[in-house]
């Protein structure tokens, strides 16, 4: 749908920002392409300059009316500022002057043999430079590097590109905003390797950049700028708030003509309400999806003057909005300070949703007249505005569209399942606890097991070669039958087991050659879930995931992975763990419905596992592995709300998980975590077993267990899978001295830090190997 001008609308329509990744992943080839040597860099400069004139024109043709400049990237925006400002630490070579495309890759993937690892991390081996820390942005999954500055860090101005696409859009006749990542936004992200420094103390050296870039952005005919602060929606002490008043008071200083939007998202304003209002700025941008509570406050406090930016649309999720309903909602506030101190906008850039929802036509009809991409947002945003500003009949049709698709997904019974409702009125606090407490539980799973001291395990999957790729790829285009691709299976799989036994693994895995992704495999066979085919979201640089959309009540038609299981332990007499992924994970990487509280989604997710757990025992499973790699990264963005969450998270762990006998061992497996905040909860899931990534980080991670004096089994990571590097068998060797050094030898198991899918058999089989040597010798010294 295009814009008419008769529908266009006088109130402002903003989108803050876009996917960058291109309709059909463009971008993600022409990275790929230069990084294997197959493309040049100005063939690569090139694919991304026709992406960022696409993005402008559909904007554009969406009616669209403040259009962002230098919110594309190549990799990640904080990156981009890293390179901006200079902040590049000396291991990449940069010494000074416009910083080469090759250096700013470095800093993203590494140098000299980085590789890309399975949870987001890239780490590298042999000679170069590693990549940046990378990290999730706020509360989203999406990733960014993390800047490093040193004590005495010294700025300058390393790259025109916000003022270089601003003037490359102009060219083409689109007026933009361009777009900056806050300077105390930045600083509060970065890190250092010097100790107990704060890199908010860079402020003043950082400032002359940030105005230098704004001033020529300014002399290049930039009326407006976007600045994004979403710092200001965390727990800030008055030295982070007096940081932002000397930043914006600098601004206005050394640019009075320059009308600032300042922009925050993911959460409310709330105890910062007054620090945002007070900034010398010409615009607020709120998120009033995540928070529409803070609305009327900020609309009454604000200064008449101060232009609002009404972040209704949902950037973040899938749902269409009720337009209707918002337009009642916003119409006294735009009534109240008038349409030219009002802006349209989503919650928060675009970038975290897909691009078209016209790409999806394998879609169930009805789902999708539910659902909302990208261009479908900005098509809200317009009427929504239009309607506003008292378009009228110019919209009424696409008011009452809007309208009839709230009502009907409201009342579908694809949503509603009376049997779910039901399940779930029955749960009981019983339900959540085992029979026993664990040390009851350790004395029988040791007599059942009959393991060695400092047992050794995998987390579960082993790696998907370029054969296992081919032959799912194959299978779902109907080139390779039904039973020609188990048969490929079940050899992979007989082929992993026997190599476990044949090195000496005491407890095996069943290599989860079957699962195309940890979430995707379970969602694909619970109600209440659907996939799209393009529905591309960037996870970081060129990597991208297609998030199920959780549309509905949830449960567990059949069961999901015993075949599998019981066809591998059929193998061996070692103990084969049964793989499943946890709720509060699943819930985490999807799309999730917002028609009901996250808990309530979670804990129908928790009973569909929990049969799937219960199923996996009857047939004879003594070891169940439930992985909560996202548990962490749901917390919410206040300290003060992560009681609630952790208390109904902790739960629907539990939920799952307490349904067996006390002589079935329950593990569980968390990435790499800060876990000093949350011990109490990782605590009360009461798993038997817990594994951790620790190798990075020489086992100190360990200290916030040993601190909590922590009861239960723990398998902390000797061997860094992110890495190709091989550890050696005395590296392991030390690095479970560290361990004992922090646990008892009795809560030891050894494993490696997280799964083998992207690692390549000719790592994992010596790794693996060093790892079992390892544990033979700690035995053996007694």
């Amino acid at each position: 749908m295009t814009a008419s001008a008769s529908s266009r609308s006088a109130i402002p329509v903003a989108t803050l920002g876009t996917p960058r990744i291109g309709p059909r992943r463009e971008l993600k080839a022409a990275l790929e392409s230069h990084w294997a040597g197959k493309t040049s860099e100005a063939e690569l400069l090139a694919a991304a300059g026709a992406l960022r004139a696409q993005n402008w024109a559909r904007q554009k043709a969406r009616g669209i009316t403040v259009i962002p400049s230098n919110d594309f990237s190549l990799y990640d925006q904080v990156l981009d500022t890293s390179v901006m400002v200079g902040a590049i630490p000396e291991a990449y070579g940069w010494t000074g002057g416009k910083v080469p495309l090759a250096t700013y890759f470095a800093m993203a993937r590494g140098s000299g043999g980085a590789a890309a690892g399975a949870c987001g991390h890239v780490h590298h081996a042999g000679t170069g430079a590693p990549a940046q820390e990378m990290t999730k942005w706020f509360d989203t999954n999406y990733h960014y590097m993390v800047p490093e500055l040193a004590p005495g860090q010294r700025f300058e101005l390393a790259s025109l590109k916000a003022v270089e696409e601003y003037r490359e859009a102009k060219a083409l006749g689109f007026e933009t905003r361009p777009v900056l990542l806050g300077p105390v936004t930045f600083l509060k992200l970065a890190k250092s390797k010097a100790a107990d420094f704060d890199p908010l103390s860079l402020l003043g050296n950082l400032l002359p950049v940030y105005t230098d870039m704004l001033r020529r952005l300014v002399a290049n005919g930039a009326e407006w700028v976007q600045v994004d602060e979403p710092c200001l929606v965390l727990d800030l002490d008055e030295t982070a708030r007096d940081a932002l008043r000397r930043a914006y008071g600098a601004f206005a200083r050394a640019l009075p003509n320059l009308k600032i939007m300042l922009a925050t998202y993911f959460s409310a304003l709330d105890d910062n309400l007054d620090t945002a209002l007070s900034l010398p700025v010409a615009g607020l941008h709120l998120d009033l999806a995540r928070a529409p509570e803070q609305l009327e406050t900020v609309a009454a406090r604000a200064p008449k003057g101060l232009v609002l930016s009404l972040g209704v649309i949902d950037g973040r999720n899938i749902w269409r909005a009720d337009l209707p309903a918002l337009a009642e909602r916003l119409k006294d506030v735009v009534a109240r300070r008038g349409t030219d101190h009002v802006q349209i906008a989503p919650s928060c850039s675009l970038l975290h949703v897909p691009i078209d929802l016209d790409q999806e036509t394998g879609l169930d009809p009805e789902l999708k007249s539910w659902l909302s991409f990208s261009l479908q947002k900005m098509d809200e945003l317009r009427v929504l505005a239009a309607a506003l500003s008292g378009a009228g009949d110019t919209v009424k049709v696409a008011l009452e569209a809007s309208a009839a698709a709230a009502a009907a997904r409201r009342t579908s019974p694809k949503v509603h399942n009376a049997a779910v409702a039901a399940r779930i009125a029955m749960v009981t606090d019983e339900m959540a606890r085992r029979k026993n407490p664990f040390a009851a539980r350790a004395e029988l799973q040791r007599r059942r097991f009959g393991l060695p001291a400092f047992p050794t395990t995998t987390i579960g999957s082993f790696p998907q070669t370029e054969e296992v790729r081919k032959a799912r790829a194959a299978h779902a285009k109907g080139t390779l039958s039904d039973g020609a691709y188990t048969t490929f299976l079940r050899e992979e799989t007989a082929r992993a087991v026997r190599w476990q036994e044949e090195i000496g693994l005491d407890v095996l895995v069943h290599g989860e050659f079957e699962r195309n992704d940890m979430v995707q495999y379970f969602g694909e066979q619970l109600s209440g879930f659907a996939f799209t085919k393009h529905g591309w979201v960037q996870s970081y640089g060129s990597r991208y995931v297609r998030p199920p959309v959780l549309f509905g009540d949830v449960s567990r038609p059949a069961p999901m992975t015993v075949a599998w299981w019981r066809y591998a332990q059929s193998l061996t007499q070692k103990p084969v763990k049964g793989m499943l992924t946890g709720p509060v994970t699943i819930l985490n990487w999807s799309f999730v419905r917002d028609d009901i509280p996250r808990a309530a989604a979670c804990r129908q997710i928790a009973l569909a596992i929990r049969d799937e757990v219960e199923d996996l025992e009857r047939a004879g499973a003594a070891m169940i592995q439930i992985d909560e790699a996202a548990l962490r990264e749901g917390l919410p963005l206040r300290r003060g709300q992560w009681g609630e969450y952790l208390a109904w998270a902790v739960e629907c762990f539990r939920l799952c998980a307490s349904g067996v006998a006390d002589e079935t061992q329950v593990h569980t497996h968390m990435c790499y975590s800060e876990f000093n905040d949350i011990i109490d909860a990782i605590a009360a899931m009461d798993a038997d077993v817990i594994s951790i990534e620790t190798s990075r980080s020489k086992m100190e991670l360990l200290d916030a267990f040993k601190t909590y004096k922590y009861p239960n089994e723990i398998g902390p990571g000797v061997y860094d899978i992110h890495s190709p590097r091989v550890p050696s068998v005395a590296e392991m060797t030390e690095l479970l001295a560290l361990a004992r050094r922090r646990l008892d030898d009795a809560q030891i198991w050894i494993n490696l830090d997280c799964g083998l899918k992207t690692r390549r058999w000719e790592e994992v089989r010596p790794a693996l190997a060093n790892m079992v040597a390892a544990a033979q010798a700690l035995r053996a010294a007694g």
